[in-house]
């Protein structure tokens, strides 16, 4: 007990009106003391008996939303009150999606978009432990868009080979595309995505080195495409891809048409000097100049003149056949022509060699080896989408048809 308290109580006999007095001026001293030595309640806390309100609970909106949610757009949660600590959005049967808490943490974001035809659920926490979850269903695709990748995966291919991507359907939103398509490589090697026309019609999009590939180099691609959509007349992709593939020695055919002559180099060094014969010039059965790339090796193939608009000019089974173009151009054994090996050009189209030369060439080239042809006596340059025509575009030329400039 305070002194105070004590020398009020210390006091002599009174009235009982004097000591009633004192006692009530020696409740209020204490009363005093008592809450200067902290006994009372903190500063700023409510007075007893007063309720003290909850702080407000976690509640979240998300973007899209409903039933049959609009798919194709990344998956947006924003906090109507407190801020998001912890954020899951999940498709059903599948995995979370990843994003990001804004700064202010009221918003997360997803990192790729919702993908049709999926219920999501989407949870959230703050700090505090607080939660709130709903969820949301987006609408299917009314048309599926896909894809042929080349090379093959796990390939080794030659250094002219493209990444090239060919898709069933048409592609308007390019630049949303191709912002999916990621390309790694073991040597950071420079490289540009192009858009263009395939021999066959369809939209393409090839990926070329600024120069030739070093050998050894390997090349990734992840085509995160699942729920981007391609466009009117395209419809959505429903799935991701990826491939890789390794690049092999360093070696080029020269095909000069006007020597009648195709060397096959390989790290500089020359191991075949091969006689042949080309396309007659003049007309439609002279050869393609410029850089073609080694699509396939066919082996035996029946070749026929009406299918590359020669009329009957020739139906024939073809040896050791080597495919340079779409348009039909290849290298093959051409022992009928044998009078004109590296004398003149005198076939329909393509590269003759005697059966033993042939069968030689074919052994050491592989899919994605460059064939540089040169000469007078050719009917135009290879163009980009008849085969992997890339090589004829400069480079600068070449990041121009890119999407993302």
């Amino acid at each position: 007990m305070s002194s105070a308290c004590r020398s009020a109580r210390r006091t002599g006999p009174v009235r009982s009106r004097a000591r009633l007095f004192l006692a009530a001026q020696a409740a209020v001293v204490c009363a005093a003391l008592t809450a200067c030595a902290g006994g009372g309640p903190a500063e700023g806390a409510a007075p007893a008996g007063t309720a003290v309100a909850p702080a407000p609970a976690l509640d979240i909106t998300v973007s899209p939303h409903g039933t049959k949610a609009v798919a194709g757009v990344p998956v947006k949660v924003t906090a109507e009150s407190g801020k998001l600590k912890t954020v899951q959005v999940r498709a059903a049967g599948g995995k979370a999606l990843a994003g990001r808490i804004s700064a202010d943490g009221r918003t997360w974001t997803s990192d790729r978009v919702a993908v049709p035809g999926t219920a999501y659920t989407v949870s959230a926490k703050d700090a505090a432990g607080r939660g709130d979850r709903t969820g949301f269903t987006t609408a299917a695709a009314d048309k599926v868009n896909k894809l042929t990748l080349a090379p093959g995966k796990d390939t080794t291919v030659g250094i002219a080979q493209p990444l090239s991507i060919v898709f069933d359907h048409p592609v308007k939103n390019k630049a949303a595309v191709e912002k999916a398509l990621t390309v790694t490589t073991t040597d950071d090697t420079t490289g540009s995505w192009g858009w263009l026309r395939d021999h066959s019609g369809k939209d393409r999009v090839d990926w070329r080195p600024r120069e030739y590939w070093k050998p050894g180099t390997r090349v990734t691609l992840a085509a995160g495409l699942d729920g981007v959509d391609s466009g009117p007349d395209g419809g959505f992709f429903v799935r991701d891809y990826a491939t890789t593939f390794t690049i092999g020695s360093a070696q080029v055919a020269r095909v000069d048409l006007d020597r009648h002559r195709l060397t096959l180099v390989r790290e500089g060094k020359t191991v075949l000097d091969l006689p042949m014969s080309a396309g007659t010039p003049g007309g439609d059965k002279a050869s393609w100049r410029g850089t073609a790339v080694l699509m396939s090796k066919e082996g035996t193939i029946n070749m026929r003149s009406e299918t590359v608009g020669l009329g009957d000019a020739y139906d024939k089974m073809v040896d050791w056949s080597m495919r340079l173009t779409w348009s039909g151009m290849y290298v093959h054994a051409a022992p009928w022509n044998a009078a004109y090996f590296g004398v003149a050009n005198r076939s329909s189209g393509c590269v003759g060699l005697s059966d033993a030369n042939a069968a030689a060439l074919y052994g050491q080239v592989r899919a994605g080896d460059p064939f540089e042809i040169t000469g007078a006596d050719a009917k135009d340059t290879v163009a980009e989408g008849n085969g992997y025509g890339a090589w004829n575009v400069s480079w600068a030329d070449w990041r121009k048809k890119s999407a993302l400039g």
